[in-house]
């Protein structure tokens, strides 16, 4: 009875859109209708879906998933989003933990990790993005968590363990590999986390590839090979995605200055700032704008797996 509990849970719970709670690292998600692509970044969070199904896009790579299956993003990618399966009378509900790799190395040094969740050396590189199907346990421990809602005082004490629980079950289950490396601050995939993330902080400068190698202290084949495994895109394709959600951000703000987000994102020309973005959006710049401030407001910055 899981599941129903833990639709239950969200529906009390949850308002449209994802969340905060008061529990530190819990979302909650709500969505009323399909509404149009959503296009954001994953963040680093395991989302579990109660009721309604989506669809995300990275790179090349294509994920659905719905009731009783779990996602997880162990690394920030953009990514598009859409959900299916979904009406006022049936709205998509999900549970949103943000993954903290301090609490993955943690567990991982416990001795019970040795023959179940410890990383084997020569290990594949995981995706960044994972789905799978939540056992009974792991939809019983999302329960227990949302119910500490109902008791706060409780939260400091219990949220804890709940949270170790969780991120066991996951880390020791069919896709325990992309959550176990998170935890490792010298698996190619924290090496790769660490360079997305530089990425991200510097969009509007020019990269090279031998560069960002050297600083994930890989090999230039090594490290393209690695980065599209955990990303489904290249390093040059990572970027363009993230300047091109940033000039959206941008253009919410002032949608009349093209030109200006143009270069403050790293474009050399406004002309090629606008062929890509109308190939990334499906929409020229001014046009784009013109419908998300008349429809949604701004696209939104939280997690897009939930």
């Amino acid at each position: 009875m899981s599941l129903p509990e833990l639709q239950s849970l969200l529906v009390r719970h949850a308002a449209n859109g994802v969340s905060p709670t008061a529990i530190p690292g819990v979302l909650v998600a709500r969505q009323d209708e399909s509404g149009p692509q959503d296009e954001s970044t994953t963040g680093t969070v395991l989302a579990i879906v109660a009721q309604g199904s989506k669809r995300l896009s990275v790179g090349d790579a294509v994920h659905d998933y719905g009731p009783g299956q779990f996602l997880v993003a162990s690394v920030e990618v953009p990514v598009s989003g859409r959900y299916t399966d979904v009406s006022p009378d049936h709205p998509a509900l999900g549970f949103g933990l943000e993954l903290r790799p301090e609490v993955i190395a943690e567990l991982l040094l416990n001795p019970a990790a040795a023959d179940v969740a410890r990383p084997v050396r020569g290990e594949p590189v995981p995706p960044a993005i994972a789905v799978g199907t939540a056992s009974a346990r792991l939809l019983d421990a999302a329960v227990r968590m949302l119910r500490l809602l109902d008791t706060p005082r409780d939260i400091p004490v219990l949220a804890p363990m709940i949270e170790r629980e969780i991120l066991w079950l996951v880390m020791s289950g069919e896709q325990g590999a992309t959550v176990r490396q998170l935890g490792l601050a010298d698996s190619s995939l924290s090496r790769v986390r660490h360079v997305a993330r530089w990425m991200r902080e510097r969009y509007a400068e020019t990269v090279r590839v031998d560069e960002l190698a050297s600083l994930a202290n890989m090999s230039a084949s090594a490290f393209h090979r690695a980065f599209h495994t955990v990303t489904a895109m290249s390093p040059i394709q990572y970027q363009k995605s993230i300047r091109l959600q940033e000039a959206r951000l941008r253009l919410l703000a002032d949608p009349a200055d093209i030109a200006g987000t143009a270069y403050a994102v790293g474009y050399e020309s406004p002309s090629q700032f606008s062929r890509e973005y109308r190939r990334q959006f499906g929409e020229p710049p001014s046009r784009d704008v013109a419908r998300l401030l008349e429809t949604v407001g701004q696209p939104r910055r939280h997690s897009a797996v939930l």
